[in-house]
């Protein structure tokens, strides 16, 4: 028999049907629990003691206030459809920062 002539299926169901070499699947699976937490460790170690994410939103937060400011009416219509869209989220009672 060739790769290209298998022999038929031992019966319905046969897990090596259809394969060339007989052999059937086998489960294969991995347990990255202690690799996640080793990665996450590293993350926060190379974050530093010094890291606020508190203050890292409010920057966030400011940010967005800043490119969001100052728009002309048609901007702001613009805005308010993608607000009203589901593309950008409601900001300051669904309205960009003045």
């Amino acid at each position: 028999m060739s790769a290209y002539d298998p022999t038929p299926p031992d019966g319905p169901g046969d897990p090596a049907a259809g394969r060339p070499d007989g052999s059937a699947p086998v489960d294969f699976a991995i347990d990255l629990s202690a690799h996640e937490v080793h990665r996450r460790a590293h993350v926060l170690e190379a974050i530093g003691p010094d890291w606020d994410p508190v203050e890292v939103l409010r920057g966030e937060e400011a940010a967005y206030d800043l490119l969001y400011s100052g728009l002309d009416a048609e901007q702001q219509r613009i805005h308010d459809d993608l607000v009203a869209a589901g593309v950008l989220p409601p900001r300051g009672g669904g309205r960009a920062a003045a």
